[in-house]
């Protein structure tokens, strides 16, 4: 399988309708976060199907084209056979591949279908990668450091929460809007595992909480106790 039939198959599922609702949906204004990025049309759905029907029968030489292409459905494509990949087999080599090629995920999207399944797994399983995690939470990329938070989804459904709480306090200061809604979310979903984890954790960082990291927090506590935290009375 080469990375010309891949792309083929991509374009020929492409529509102007998903054209523009992507183009809509991800912002691309001049100094928005997909500023630079190109959609063709594609439905994530579609995406998902095409790569797992070919993953098996293409090589890490014909992913390169794939994953340094232009164009956003065609490297997500190319992640999402890489899932299939390191689900399939062979986890060391995907995930090596993965980290060499962070560039590439350059996408919320991008980083939130892949990130937990390749680099949150494989740490999962190798604690002495750890500090993989804390070296991306510091990158200058904003992606990378979505890939370090986003990353521990994996810990955090097998209920081991350190790695997150470490990472979130990293990047409290962070200014990107999608970083602090990142570190909500995943807080949020402690919160679901454990909520007196999660309430102590933000109350004791509660003057470092960006805001908009607090009300993705606190989406699942009763609307009374939410006000609460809003309000820092706890």
């Amino acid at each position: 399988m080469s990375a010309l039939e891949v792309i083929v198959q991509l374009k020929s599922l492409a529509t102007i309708e998903r054209k523009i609702a992507n183009e809509k949906f991800f912002k691309m204004g001049t100094g928005q976060y997909s500023e630079y990025d190109q959609f063709i049309g594609v439905r994530a759905s579609q995406t998902r199907t095409l790569a797992k029907q070919y993953f098996k029968a293409i090589t890490f030489t014909e992913i390169d084209k794939l994953i340094k292409h232009p164009i956003h459905e065609i490297r997500h494509c190319a992640l999402i056979i890489l899932v299939n990949k390191y689900q399939a087999n062979n986890k060391e080599a995907v995930f090596n591949y993965y980290l060499n090629n962070l560039d590439s995920v350059n996408n919320w999207d991008l980083v939130d279908t892949t990130a937990p399944h390749i680099i949150g797994h494989y740490i999962f399983n190798h604690h002495d990668k750890l500090h993989l995690l804390t070296d991306l939470a510091y990158s200058k990329n904003l992606w990378k450091r979505r890939v370090a938070i986003i990353a521990t989804l994996t810990f955090i459904k097998r209920s081991l929460f350190t790695p997150t709480l470490t990472i979130s306090k990293i990047l409290f200061d962070d200014q990107e809007d999608l970083i602090q809604k990142a570190v909500g979310w995943m807080l949020r979903e402690i919160y679901k595992k454990d909520s007196n984890l999660c309430k102590a954790f933000i109350q004791e960082n509660y003057a470092q909480l960006p805001r908009t990291t607090l009300r993705y927090a606190i989406e699942h506590m009763h609307e009374n106790e939410r006000h609460h935290y809003l309000k820092g009375s706890f």
